[in-house]
């Protein structure tokens, strides 16, 4: 019996553990990562998300002049894929880590190598890799939440734009894929199954070359006569080199063929297409 209040005792602090263990509170700043194709690759960003929670956030919560992690917790992580360029410097593929000097009207960008820095601890100058300045945008809308966001994604270009309280901040990023897509545009065309699809759109988006661009539409059109969108295609580059009329032919296959298939998309985009070119003719 004199041992009963030492047993309670025991079997109480037990179960206090037990429950303890089965109760995970939410963190106040979440983790996200968020994965964005780009050029012949992608971009890979983590982060934590801290909220303003009725806080004046930039000029105190985050201070001006001062070293931030650009979010909460660990250092934000960037995972390239592919090489890209910025602030006027290449970058190659790898893990690198963002942080930036917030003021007042602009901000300076630091790509650093420092992966296994916690936050800024462990920050070293001597491992940036590239230091920019970007302008800083106040819009009327408030964001609640620290958000990082891909925005106006195009083949070889790209912003990071960084939202919290009434601020944005963008940071452009930059990809060269035109000569290795050339080289494999190539190397493809020395085997038996040409890419002509490929090549011609190739030629017409990227290396900006119509006559080739129409050459091999022509081909790939001769292989797949059937090929609504390729058609359609034809008509965009025929349009382009200033041929309305072979561009008003070509559409009249493609809407045909459209039509046959049943593809409503690509009927309304042969119909937009052919105001356009009669209003032209």
């Amino acid at each position: 019996m004199k041992n009963l209040p030492v047993f309670f005792t025991l079997l109480n602090c037990l179960f206090f553990n037990v429950i303890s263990a089965q109760v995970k509170l939410p963190p106040s700043s979440s983790t996200q990562t968020i994965k964005q194709d780009f050029g012949i690759g992608s971009i890979e960003l983590t982060y934590s998300r801290p909220g303003t929670r009725e806080r004046l956030v930039f000029g105190d919560l985050v201070p001006y002049g001062k070293l931030w992690r650009t979010g909460a917790n660990e250092a934000t992580r960037l995972v390239f894929k592919t090489p890209v360029e910025m602030g006027g410097r290449k970058i190659d593929t790898g893990t690198y880590v963002l942080y930036t000097i917030p003021e007042e009207e602009t901000w300076e960008v630091i790509i650093n190598r420092g992966i296994n820095n916690w936050g800024i601890d462990g920050y070293k100058e001597t491992e940036d890799i590239v230091r920019f300045t970007v302008p800083v945008i106040k819009v009327a809308a408030k964001t609640e939440t620290f958000t990082m966001q891909f925005a106006n994604i195009k083949p070889e270009s790209c912003e990071l734009q960084l939202l919290w309280e009434k601020k944005v901040i963008t940071i452009p990023i930059t990809t060269n894929i035109k000569d290795k897509l050339k080289a494999q545009i190539e190397v493809a065309m020395l085997s038996d199954k040409k890419p002509y699809w490929q090549a011609a759109q190739f030629y017409f988006e990227y290396d900006i070359n119509l006559t080739k661009a129409l050459e091999n539409i022509n081909k790939a059109t001769e292989e797949n006569s059937k090929a609504y969108y390729m058609f359609l295609y034809k008509a965009n580059i025929q349009k382009a080199m200033g041929n309305n009329a072979g561009a008003l032919e070509s559409s009249k296959i493609s809407l045909a063929l459209a039509k046959d298939s049943k593809n409503d998309d690509y009927v309304r985009m042969n119909q937009h297409l052919q105001k356009e070119l009669k209003k032209a003719l």
